[in-house]
């Protein structure tokens, strides 16, 4: 039987609290610097104008925030939410060093109960971060109610690659060696056990899809990156016209 994984909310945000002061640094470390190009990626995949307002949802340090913001033709504002507070005092500083304060909003709030309105927002992102709610399908479904009709939104999250001999490769890696560095470089015991227990035991690819379909969107997409270590999902939330017609567009 699988070990269930404590997700409750005060739980999750009390570890990525405790490793606020060097998040950073490990994404880069163990992700070889390919972040930043999954979220650019991210980012394109909302096909923005220039004059939209984002949410970015889970945003802990803004990285993703800070990118949406930083594209030629990127989001002209963005609202951060995380339920982190340390991870937001991080991100904090990191706009203030960077100018960006006034363009990227940031609020302490829950994935599961958003703080906007209905319709509030042009398009949203979470990165990394929708394998550590309590109930995935629950924040789908609130982000498909804060996405005005017609929105996009792109999601990053951890897979495991299917591919034999580098699927076993990759779970060594993941089960013994990312732990140990993880340990080492944050001095936090448990948060880089917790990492490849909640991938594992998260759905990707396609069982992904059928949640966003439940939660409403259409046009779904999934995208295997680095022979799926990583997925970037992007859907849409369907507009009046093709709500009336069952998704299928006119």
């Amino acid at each position: 039987m699988d070990r269930v994984i404590d997700k409750t909310p005060d739980r999750i945000a009390a570890m990525f609290d405790a490793i606020a002061g060097r998040y950073d640094l490990l994404n880069r470390l163990l992700s070889g610097g390919l972040d930043r190009r999954w979220r650019a990626r991210a980012v394109g995949a909302l096909h923005l104008t220039g004059e939209e307002t984002v949410l970015d949802l889970c945003t802990g340090t803004a990285d993703l925030a800070i990118a949406l913001r930083r594209r030629r033709k990127g989001a002209a504002r963005v609202v951060g939410i995380d339920f982190a507070g340390r991870m937001l005092e991080h991100a904090a500083r990191k706009l203030d060093a960077l100018g960006m304060g006034g363009r990227i909003g940031l609020v302490r709030g829950d994935a599961m109960r958003v703080p906007l309105p209905a319709a509030s927002v042009d398009a949203a992102t979470i990165a990394f971060g929708i394998r550590n709610v309590e109930d995935p399908l629950r924040t789908l479904a609130e982000l498909h109610r804060v996405v005005r009709p017609g929105g996009r939104i792109a999601i990053l999250e951890f897979g495991m690659p299917t591919l034999p001999g580098l699927s076993s490769l990759y779970r060594w890696y993941f089960r013994r060696v990312l732990p140990w560095v993880g340990r080492f470089v944050s001095r936090h015991d448990s948060a880089y056990a917790y990492l490849p227990a909640s991938v594992g035991a998260f759905p990707s690819g396609v069982q992904f899809r059928r949640l966003l379909d439940d939660a409403g969107f259409v046009d779904t997409t999934a995208v295997r990156m680095l022979l799926g270590v990583v997925y970037l999902y992007a859907a849409t939330r369907a507009s009046a016209a093709e709500a009336r017609d069952g998704g299928r567009g006119l």
